[in-house]
């Protein structure tokens, strides 16, 4: 029976499905709680041919030593793959494999954001909490009344689209490629004219060296005054630093932010006692307008099986020698 090593495990919610994807596959399981790491990767992978990973940054180091134990094939269960260093992967003869889940868990978690940004969710619900009943300080605008900038138009930012058309506000669009869908319920402009006419700006596009801070200090000079910005696709798509000055010089009025720069080793682990090691993020979470959340946009039940399945999937196509659409590298 072909064997696969899973790294971060977690036992309240993929546990059962990875019990019941294996069964079905046919394929036996080495798992582990923790990430991989220089300590673990021996043992955790003998006997294996894949590895089974999350956001774990997968550095040149541990790349060697998954390949000096015998793995010649990496599936993260994530449509990102950014944490995975794809030249070491190719320097060692490694494969690299993502699995896509559907975009609707991250587009509705989108919407929400928009909605919480824009009616001051994050300042009611403080108050509440401390039965302050008054109004003056929170008063929202309707997104009827907005123009809602889309950065990037795959699926995630395609659904996140027709989503919004519902709401009757005014849609612009920006991709390296055009999409007859969007068309239906916004426009395509220049990123240009997307910084000057957006209200509200959404990120939905991968992370790669030409779109690293993609939103600095000089695109946020070309932004309106009181501009909404949501991030649920990756943070090194924003400068914190310029992000921190924005909010605090009055350029961007609100923030939410599901992703944020530095964030491997953080997101996922119980931190309640300690000092946080991201002083951007330590500082963004303190701002009344801005909405902070780790890294779970796509955490659904449809997710969690979805990605449990087609990495199991992905690992028993390579071994087997066969056609894999979950191969990326």
């Amino acid at each position: 029976m072909k064997k696969v090593a899973v790294f971060n495990l977690r036992e309240f919610d993929e546990a059962e499905w990875f019990e019941k994807y294996a069964g079905d596959l046919g394929l036996e399981l080495s798992t582990c709680p923790d990430a991989p790491d220089m300590d673990n990767i021996a043992s955790v992978t003998e006997g294996c041919e894949c590895a089974d990973i999350i956001t774990s940054q997968i550095t040149r180091e541990l790349m060697a030593e998954f390949a000096r134990n015998g793995i010649r094939y990496i599936t993260t269960r994530t449509i990102g793959y950014d944490h995975v260093d794809l030249e070491a992967a190719r320097e060692f003869g490694i494969h690299v494999g993502n699995a896509p889940y559907g975009p609707n868990g991250v587009a509705d978690y989108t919407v929400m954001l928009i909605l919480m940004s824009i009616r001051k969710m994050k300042r009611i619900l403080e108050r509440t909490n401390i039965q302050d009943y008054t109004l003056e300080g929170i008063q929202g605008r309707e997104l009827k009344d907005l123009t809602v900038g889309v950065i990037g138009t795959g699926r995630i930012g395609r659904t996140v689209i027709s989503n919004l058309s519902g709401f009757g506000c005014r849609i612009l669009a920006y991709d390296l490629y055009e999409n007859e869908e969007v068309k239906r319920y916004g426009q395509y402009v220049s990123l240009e004219e997307l910084w000057k006419e957006a209200d509200v700006i959404t990120m939905h596009t991968p992370l790669t060296e030409e779109n690293f801070h993609l939103v600095n200090e000089k695109t946020l000079s070309q932004m309106k005054d009181g501009v909404v910005i949501v991030n649920t696709a990756r943070g090194a798509l924003i400068d914190s630093e310029a992000l921190i000055a924005g909010i605090e010089n009055g350029k961007i009025g609100a923030a939410a932010l599901d992703v944020v720069e530095n964030e491997f080793g953080l997101y996922y682990y119980d931190h309640k006692s300690d000092v946080l090691s991201n002083r951007e993020l330590a500082i963004l979470r303190g701002f009344p307008n801005v909405t902070v959340s780790h890294h779970m946009a796509f955490y659904t039940d449809n997710y969690t099986k979805t990605v449990v399945r087609d990495s199991l999937s992905s690992c028993k196509l390579f071994m087997e020698g066969k056609k894999n659409p979950w191969e990326v590298c």
